[in-house]
């Protein structure tokens, strides 16, 4: 573990943190810290950051209720920047949105951005707005029952493919359960939250035990 007294601040005794949402991992603000407010945030276990604008410190939450309580601390190769992995109460932006960063300055025409987040808004816009043609809004249409039947047969070629250890096969396999797992998550108002969640407190039960196993 990195010791305090080996990060690098700068001359006015400041250094960048880049807050990313834990779930999410979207980047949420860029904001500077000193050697009190990193040791505040460290305490209490919330941002705080120093206010370069009205020079005094700046505890995240305190006025608006949108604390962010800090999973971890991380300095980069240099030490003289770090990432502060949070899970927030609510927007980080005064403007009133998740993330700070969101006005689009340039985005490539032969790779484009993907991950479940996005895809599962894709799908929950589906569902809101029907769009004609569109086979997740067929699924939708023609209701849970025939979204169950979907999850159904994607894990039958799911099991299939993996028992004739066909990875390229599978890989694809997967790829159609999952999706077909989102519409059913949807469809039943889960959020990919909810199962982060779920996921998390069975690695934490987990950990215990094998802490307790270490420990016998």
């Amino acid at each position: 573990m990195l010791d305090v007294a080996e990060l690098k601040f700068d001359e006015r005794g400041l250094i960048p943190a880049v807050v990313v949402d834990a779930k999410s991992r979207k980047v949420l603000t860029l904001a500077y810290m000193n050697e009190e407010s990193l040791k505040i945030t460290m305490e209490k276990g919330l941002t705080c950051f120093w206010s370069r604008s009205r020079q005094e410190l700046w505890l995240k939450g305190e006025t608006s209720g949108n604390y962010q309580h800090v999973v971890s601390i991380t300095a980069d190769c240099d030490h003289d920047a770090l990432v502060v992995l949070v899970e927030p109460d609510g927007p980080a932006c005064h403007l009133g949105t998740d993330s700070c960063f969101t006005n689009p300055v340039w985005e490539s025409e032969e790779r484009h951005e993907f991950s479940l987040e996005i895809l599962y808004d894709l799908i929950e816009g589906r569902k809101k707005e029907k769009k004609e043609g569109s086979y997740t809004t067929y699924l939708f249409e023609k209701g849970l029952d025939k979204i169950l039947k979907k999850v159904g047969e994607e894990s039958t070629e799911v099991i299939i493919a993996g028992k004739a250890q066909d990875k390229k096969e599978t890989v694809y396999e997967i790829a159609d359960l999952v999706y077909h797992l989102l519409v059913l998550m949807i469809e039943a108002g889960i959020g990919l939250e909810d199962i982060h969640d779920e996921l998390a407190s069975r690695h934490v039960i987990d950990h215990k035990v094998k802490q307790e196993k270490m420990t016998s």
